[in-house]
């Protein structure tokens, strides 16, 4: 398909620049046949006795850094490095900027007795990084001199806020390693999950530690030309167990992010059940898919032309994305990383 089907206009001052308080009571538009409006603090009520909600439990890190540039040639230069995909207890693939004159062999300084070298250069600013101090060291050393990594559309000093490092992250995050929260799970407050609780609607866990590729614009024409960036991500034997019985029972897999769902479809076996999972995945979602796990989706607005709501159109349907975008918009709803939400029924549910 052209990635401009997936275009639409959004007024700027649309954007959330901060979450609302309590978090539960941003708004959510349910899409199912129709369009009705309600709070977050409602989930338990749009939903059915017996449903899983499977959330991600990946917590963000200060993935942030600006260093300086140590080369012969150009020494002193200010580099700016967001982290976005592990590959060891020291490697990470990072996005540099500016990158045109960062080569391998360079090292980064980022503060005294923590650094980098560059191991290697790929396209779209994309190094890998080899830090002179493997983990636990290199976590400590981040939250000590890196900052959150907020998407570019939420608009702060260099230094971010300080109340970012809370409102940025969700109530289930547990394993450092996402350099993007899983937005829908920002929504959810001890209140929200005792009222789930009482509905008796459950709660499963898996990790999908989300990269700074989600915020990558997509640059091809055709959707068949794009190729996705790698995120690691882990189902356990025991959340497998739980889906399938749920499946089994006859209740839905309601998938709380893109994140949750996109591993869970990673994980999916063609009869509709799901395996342990544990490894990277580039899937990549576009309208014609066919869901094989997920039954409902809570996920926040997205932006136009992106993956996500390539993702969000092939399971409600692209028509049905349209006119809730359009009347989220005209009824105020806030949008992005710390907006409003939105529960769709799937088409194949």
């Amino acid at each position: 398909m052209l990635v401009d089907d997936f275009d639409f206009e959004l007024p700027v001052e649309r954007i959330a620049q901060a979450p609302v308080t309590p978090r539960d009571s941003a708004r959510l538009l349910h899409v199912n046949d129709n369009l009705s409006d309600h709070q977050v603090s409602a989930l338990a009520d749009l939903l059915r006795p017996g449903d899983l909600l499977v959330c991600n439990d990946t917590k963000v890190i200060p993935a942030r850094l600006s260093g300086t540039r140590l080369s012969p040639d150009n020494a002193g230069a200010r580099v700016e490095v967001t982290l976005h995909l592990r590959e060891g207890t020291s490697c990470w693939r990072a996005f540099a900027r500016p990158a045109k004159k960062i080569q391998p062999g360079n090292t980064i300084q980022f503060a005294e007795g923590f650094h980098a070298e560059v191991s290697g250069k790929f396209e779209g600013g994309e190094v890998v990084l080899e830090f002179n101090l493997g983990e636990p060291e290199l976590m400590v050393a981040l939250s000590e001199h890196g900052f959150m990594p907020l998407p570019p559309y939420i608009k702060r000093e260099k230094s971010g806020r300080k109340e970012d490092l809370s409102d940025y992250q969700t109530l289930f995050a547990t394993h450092d390693g996402a350099v993007a929260a899983p937005t829908a799970g920002l929504h959810f407050t001890p209140d929200l999950m005792t009222s789930l609780t009482a509905r008796d609607i459950e709660m499963a866990r898996l990790t999908l530690h989300v990269g700074a590729g989600t915020f990558l614009p997509v640059k091809v024409e055709d959707t068949d030309d794009h190729v996705m960036h790698s995120e690691w991500g882990e189902v356990t034997q025991q959340v497998a167990d739980r889906i399938n019985a749920v499946r089994a029972k006859g209740g839905r897999i309601v998938a709380v992010g893109t994140t949750s769902l996109r591993l869970l479809e990673s994980a999916a076996s063609i009869d509709g059940t799901i395996k342990p999972f544990q490894g990277l995945t580039d899937i990549f979602i576009t309208p014609g898919y066919t869901f094989k796990i997920v039954d409902v989706l809570m996920t926040n607005f997205h932006l136009p032309k992106s993956t996500l709501f390539m993702l969000v159109s092939a399971f409600a349907g692209l028509k049905t994305m349209q006119d809730a975008y359009t009347h989220a918009i005209a009824n105020d709803y806030r949008f992005y990383s710390y907006g409003d939400t939105c529960l769709l029924e799937g088409t194949q549910s």
